[in-house]
């Protein structure tokens, strides 16, 4: 990779933007950004000057030296932060990027390449945090970011637990998990909104598990329930009460 695009592909990282999201700044197509960092095309004067005015460099600074290398190497030291006790780095997940995550959810390039944000309670370990979109799991209204911690074996799950699965069929889910069922490996997701029903997923179709810890959302942002709603959420409970007493009987 000549120096100018390996540069292009550093600065672009070193404020966390992704491509979509520099290629704008740059008012070139997201495509030609990619050819850039990928040396499949020489970069223009015109881009490398918006790029020196951007990040105060001279052109000379751009096209000779290669800035990953120096003292400063902010991405070596961000590494270097996630090995210590300083505030987690927490890589966010919209739900524009769910298509790209799944396909690059084990690519550390790509994960390096999600913006990422700080919490104060959370140090260390390995955190991830994902938009989620739906009534599903209300009270928890859509739009929520759910911060979640890793969970590599389904066996440390515990019953009920709330979690993000990134699953091949399912996508990226948020639900409540349920072991122990009829059909072994297999797993029960529920939503704590019960108009919707509980469903199971194998757990081979299990990619990632985020065991949600902490909930984001906007504290403006009422729910409008409509008269539908509440009658399909009362007509549920009387027939899972219903079904409770025809078992205790």
């Amino acid at each position: 990779m000549s120096v100018a695009n390996k540069n292009l592909r550093y600065l672009r990282k070193l404020r966390g933007w992704t491509q979509d999201e520099f290629s704008a700044k740059l008012n070139i197509k997201r495509s030609l950004l990619g050819a850039y960092e990928e040396e499949r095309a020489e970069p223009r004067i015109d881009v490398l000057e918006i790029v020196c005015d951007m990040f105060k460099l001279t052109l000379d600074d751009l096209l000779r030296s290669d800035l990953s290398q120096q003292s400063d190497n902010y991405l070596a030291r961000r590494r270097a932060m996630k090995l210590t006790n300083a505030p987690a780095q927490i890589p966010f997940v919209p739900v524009k990027a769910a298509a790209g995550y799944l396909a690059g959810y084990g690519d550390h390039e790509f994960i390096d390449e999600l913006n990422t944000f700080t919490l104060p309670m959370v140090s260390g370990g390995n955190y991830r945090a994902f938009e989620i979109i739906g009534d599903s799991m209300l009270p928890t209204p859509s739009g929520s970011i759910i911060v979640g911690e890793k969970i590599d074996r389904v066996d440390d799950i515990k019953n009920n637990t709330a979690c993000v699965l990134v699953s091949r069929n399912e996508g990226i889910v948020y639900k409540r998990v349920q072991k122990g069922g009829k059909v072994k490996n297999k797993l029960t997701l529920v939503s704590d909104n019960p108009t919707f029903q509980p469903y199971t997923i194998n757990y081979g179709d299990i990619l990632e598990m985020w065991e949600a810890q902490f909930i984001i959302s906007k504290t403006n942002r009422a729910q409008n329930w409509n008269v539908n709603q509440l009658a399909n959420i009362v007509t549920d409970l009387q027939q899972q009460v219903a079904g409770m007493k025809k078992k205790l009987n």
